[in-house]
């Protein structure tokens, strides 16, 4: 792989990350005091397990997008457009639940999320096969922070 590529690839895995660790920012103080006091789902992992999996997460994302960005299609165009506005629904989803604590909010927002990743992944998939996949542990794991949402709201209201 040439430098120019490495270069594009670097951006690619940056950008989902910056956005989460800027969203992370943001709704940290909120996060961290709300530990201590919300009452908790069964299933519910360690603290320490969130910010790994995101990192992981947000890895696979960028790999996923620069695989499609390499297609350079129209089609590529629109399936990044999609990955943008999802990529803006998963910045907004920390804000919302822990920052505003709108938790029934957030619940419905993150449905939304979890339904533009499935149009990002066929979108993907139809560019390159492997980009799609690389979407798969991202939307698993959307699907079960819907279900501790969910239950964090139930159990705390």
């Amino acid at each position: 792989m040439n430098k120019r590529k490495w270069k594009s690839l670097i951006i690619a895995v940056a950008i989902p990350e910056i956005v989460g660790a800027v969203s992370g920012l943001i709704s940290a103080p909120a996060m961290m005091e709300q530990s201590k006091t919300l009452l908790m789902p069964p299933l519910q992992p360690p603290p320490w397990v969130f910010p790994v999996v995101w990192v992981a997460l947000y890895l696979l994302m960028g790999i996923a997008s620069w695989l499609v960005r390499q297609d350079g299609s129209d089609e590529s165009k629109r399936a990044l457009g999609l990955y943008a506005v999802q990529l803006f629904f998963n910045f907004l989803w920390p804000i919302a639940f822990f920052t505003l604590e709108w938790r029934l909010f957030a619940f419905f927002w993150l449905l939304a999320l979890i339904v533009l990743i499935a149009l990002t992944m066929r979108a993907f998939g139809r560019i390159d096969r492997r980009a799609g996949w690389l979407l798969a542990p991202y939307l698993a794991w959307c699907c079960f922070a819907a279900y501790l949402n969910l239950g964090i709201y139930l159990l705390n209201n």
